[in-house]
C-alpha cells in the first residue's frame, strides 16, 4: 500500500508536521520524521540506534540540514522549526515574525524547504521530491534490518542550467532517547567515524566531506513535544558536511551510509533487503484487503530481539513505549497470530513462561541490576487465552504440553492468592487492587491519585478467568494425567458473573467495588462478549454490543467512559497531570473496537450481513492510516471529537487488534 502526499498537505509547515513515516530494524531502534522532513518532536531522529535491545536507545542523527547552492544562490531544501533567535551561523534575517515559541522572544528561524517539496510518499521507505528552480531532488532514507545503520540518498537532476552543489549537514545528539544535548561535548572525526564518549559511528558516501568547526545548535523546536507539556526545544551539534556538485544538463545521485559498525551495507542492499522482508511479511500474512496488508507488515514493527532474553518481544508503541507483559499478551494475537507469524508467537510465549513467578507474568522484564516488575492482574490470564489461540491457529498439542504446568499454576496462584491483592473470592470471582497499586489496563496514578480506580473485581478481569477456566478444562483433555476441576469451577464463575449485570442501564457493570465506580459505564464489557467462551446468555450479549454502540463507539476506537459522565474528559492533552486524568476517561483508545467488531460478529451469528457491515466500518481504517504515523494506528484520539491521533503514534495492540478482525473476516 503506497502512500503519497502532495503539496496540498502541507499548505503550511505545521500542517506538514502532522504526519510522519516510522521504521525500525527488529532490534528497537527506529528512523521516524514528518512528512516535510523535520523532527516535530524531540524523539524524531534520522537514526535512533539500539545499542542494546530493544530500549538501551540512542539518538544518533536527528536530522538532516540540506543547503542546494545554485550559482551564488543558497536554499534551504530542509525543513525545521527553531525558538528565538540564537542558530548559530544562520542568515539573522531570515525568520518568522512574532514571539518564539517555546518560551523565548524574538524572531523564529524556521527552514523552510517544504515550500519547494512537491511529494512525499512512503511504501516500504520514506521518499520526499522537490522542485528548486529546475533542480529536481528526490531524497530516499532506508533503515537496515536488524542492524543500527541508515542509508541517505539524494538523486538530483539539474535542468537549471548553472553548476548546482547540493550540501548535507547532519545534525548529531550521539544521547540516550530523550535526553538533551550538553554544550561540553566533544565530538571527534577520526577518518570514516565520529566519537564522541564511548559512542562511534562510522559513515560511507560518495560526496565529498568536509570537517567543520564543532557548532551547537540550540533550540530546534517541536511542536508536539509542545502540547503535550514535554520539554519542546532541543539542541544538536554540526561538524561536517557532505556535498556533491552536478553541472548542468547533467543527474547523479549523493550517498551516504551512518551505523554503528564499520562495515555497512549500501544504500542499495538496504533498499532491495527491506522491500524483500516486507513483501515475504506481506505474503506470509495471506490477506487479500489492501488495508489488512498493510497492518500486516506495520504488525512486524514492533516485533523486536530482546537480549536479555535472547527472544523476541513486542514492544508497545513508538516513539515512547518499551515490552510490556500486558501489552504483549493482547497484541500477540494480532502481530502474531493473524499475520501467521506462529515462530515469533511461540518464541514470545516461551520468554514470558521462564519468567511467570507466583502465578504472575511480568509486566516489565529485567533490565541490568533490576528485578521484572509484575504489577498486572491480566497478563497471566492473557497469556493462557494466547496459547490457546495459538493452539486454535497451529493445533500444535506439544507446545501446548509443553505450557500446560505454567498456565495450571497461574491458575492456582490466582485461587489461593497472590501479589497486589490478586485472589479468588467465595463466589469464584478474582478480586485485585489494593492500596495504590493499579493492575488492570487502566493502570495510570498521580502520586496519591488514582483516577480511574478500579479495586475489586473487575469485570474485563473476570472475562479472562472465565475463559481461562474454559480453557483449562478443554486442555485437559490434552494433558489428562494433569486435568484439574477447572470445568466446575467455570461453572460457579459463570453463575456468580452475574452480579456485574446492571438491569437499569441493560449492560455489564465495570467493576464490583461497593463505588460509584460500579455504575459507570465503560469499554472493558466488550471482553466478556469477544472472548471466545461465553459468559452471558445471547440475549444479553447483544445488549451489551449495543449500549457499547451508543454511548461509546467511535469509528476510530471505543470511549473509556461514557461522555454523560460527569467525569468525562472530551480532550486529551497538556501537562502530565492533564494527560494523566484523561488518559481513561473518555479518551478514545483504539485497541477496544477490535474486541468490539468481534463481539458485533459474534452476537450477530457471522452472517453475511454482519461481516458486510463490520468491513464498511473498517474502511475508516484507511483514513487513519494516512494521518499521524503513516501506516499505522495511533494509541489513542481525543473522547470528545477524534480527529487527530495522540499519545504514541504507533501502537502494538491498535494494530494487533484491528487485524484480529481482518482475520474474522476471511474466508478460507
Amino acid at each position: 500500500m503506497k502512500f503519497i502526499y502532495g503539496k496540498q498537505n502541507w499548505k503550511t509547515f505545521e500542517r506538514g508536521e502532522e504526519n510522519c513515516y516510522l521504521m525500525t530494524n527488529g532490534l528497537g531502534g527506529f528512523s521516524s520524521l514528518t512528512a516535510v522532513g523535520s523532527c516535530g518532536r524531540n524523539d524524531h531522529a534520522v537514526l535512533m540506534a539500539c545499542v542494546k535491545s530493544p530500549n538501551h536507545r540512542y539518538n544518533m542523527i536527528h536530522r538532516l540540514e540540506e543547503l542546494l547552492h545554485i550559482g551564488e544562490e543558497n536554499l534551504h531544501i530542509s525543513s525545521q522549526d527553531y525558538s528565538g533567535r540564537d542558530h548559530s551561523n544562520r542568515d539573522p534575517s531570515e525568520g518568522v515574525d512574532g514571539e518564539g515559541e517555546g518560551g523565548t522572544s524574538g524572531k523564529r528561524f524556521r527552514e523552510e524547504g517544504y515550500l519547494y517539496q512537491t511529494c512525499f510518499s512512503y511504501e516500504d521507505y520514506p521518499q520526499w521530491e522537490y522542485l528548486v528552480k529546475g533542480v529536481e531532488i528526490r531524497r530516499s532514507i532506508v533503515l537496515m534490518q536488524g542492524g543500527n545503520a541508515v542509508g541517505i540518498s539524494y538523486e538530483i537532476r539539474n535542468g537549471s542550467g548553472e553548476d548546482v552543489t547540493l550540501e548535507v549537514l547532519p545534525h548529531l545528539q550521539f544521547v540516550p532517547k530523550g535526553a538533551l544535548l550538553e554544550e561540553t561535548r566533544k565530538f571527534v572525526m577520526e577518518g570514516q567515524s565520529i566519537l564522541s564518549e564511548g559512542k562511534k559511528l562510522y559513515f560511507e558516501t560518495n560526496g565529498q566531506v568536509s570537517e567543520l568547526p564543532q557548532t551547537f545548535h540550540h533550540n530546534l523546536y517541536y511542536a508536539y513535544d509542545a502540547c503535550d507539556g514535554r520539554r519542546d526545544t532541543g539542541c544538536t551539534l554540526v561538524n561536517h558536511c557532505v556535498a556533491l556538485t552536478v553541472s548542468p544538463g547533467e543527474a547523479d545521485t549523493l550517498e551516504l551510509v551512518y551505523g554503528m559498525t564499520s562495515e555497512l551495507p549500501s544504500v542499495k542492499e538496504m533498499c532491495g533487503e527491506i522491500r524483500r522482508h516486507r513483501r515475504s511479511l506481506a505474503q506470509q500474512a495471506g490477506f487479500v484487503n489492501e488495508q489488512a496488508k498493510m497492518l500486516a507488515v506495520s504488525a512486524d514493527q514492533f516485533i523486536s530481539y530482546r537480549a536479555s532474553t535472547a527472544k523476541q518481544t513486542i514492544l508497545a508503541g513508538f516513539p515512547f513505549f518499551e515490552d510490556w507483559g500486558r501489552d504483549t499478551m493482547i497484541a500477540i494475537q494480532g502481530c502474531c497470530l493473524a499475520t501467521r507469524q506462529y515462530e515469533t508467537a511461540r518464541s514470545i510465549l516461551q520468554t514470558f513462561r521462564t519468567y511467570c513467578s507466583r502465578g504472575l507474568m511480568p509486566n516489565l522484564f529485567p533490565e541490568g541490576g533490576e528485578a521484572p516488575g509484575y504489577n498486572t492482574v491480566d497478563a497471566s490470564l492473557l497469556f493462557i487465552l494466547a496459547v490457546y489461540e495459538y493452539y486454535r491457529k497451529t493445533k500444535d498439542c506439544v507446545f501446548v504440553k509443553s505450557m500446560y504446568d505454567t498456565m495450571a499454576e497461574i491458575v492456582e496462584w490466582y485461587r489461593k492468592g497472590t501479589d497486589y491483592g490478586i485472589r479468588m473470592d467465595a463466589d469464584g470471582l478474582i478480586a485485585a487492587g489494593r492500596d495504590l497499586d493499579q493492575v488492570t489496563w487502566m493502570d495510570v496514578r498521580v502520586g496519591d491519585i488514582l483516577p480511574t480506580p478500579r479495586h475489586g473485581k473487575p469485570v474485563e478481569i473476570n472475562a479472562y478467568w472465565y475463559n481461562a477456566l474454559c480453557i483449562m478444562e478443554e486442555f485437559g483433555r490434552l494433558c489428562p494425567e494433569k486435568a484439574g476441576d477447572y470445568g466446575v469451577l467455570a461453572t460457579q464463575v459463570k453463575e456468580s458473573f452475574g452480579q456485574f449485570w446492571n438491569e437499569e442501564a441493560g449492560c455489564l457493570k465495570d467493576v464490583l467495588s461497593g463505588t460509584k465506580a460500579d455504575r459507570q459505564i465503560r469499554c472493558n464489557q466488550i471482553w466478556a462478549v469477544s472472548l471466545p467462551f461465553s459468559v452471558l446468555s445471547p440475549e444479553k450479549e447483544k445488549q451489551v454490543v449495543d449500549v457499547v454502540f451508543r454511548k461509546l463507539y467511535t469509528p476510530y476506537g471505543l470511549r473509556t467512559l461514557d461522555p454523560a459522565d460527569e467525569e468525562f474528559c472530551p480532550l486529551y492533552g497538556g501537562g502530565q497531570l492533564e494527560r494523566d486524568l484523561a488518559y481513561h476517561q473518555g479518551t478514545v483508545w483504539v485497541f477496544p473496537l477490535g474486541g468490539y467488531y468481534l463481539a458485533y460478529l459474534k452476537v450477530h451469528g457471522y452472517s453475511t450481513e454482519a461481516r458486510a457491515y463490520v468491513e464498511r466500518q473498517l474502511e475508516y481504517m484507511e483514513p487513519a492510516l494516512r494521518e499521524g504515523c503513516i501506516g499505522q494506528l495511533p494509541e489513542i484520539y481525543d473522547g470528545g471529537n477524534p480527529v487527530s491521533s495522540r499519545g504514541c503514534f504507533a501502537q502494538a495492540w491498535s494494530v494487533g487488534e484491528i487485524l484480529r478482525v481482518y482475520d474474522a473476516l476471511r474466508v478460507e
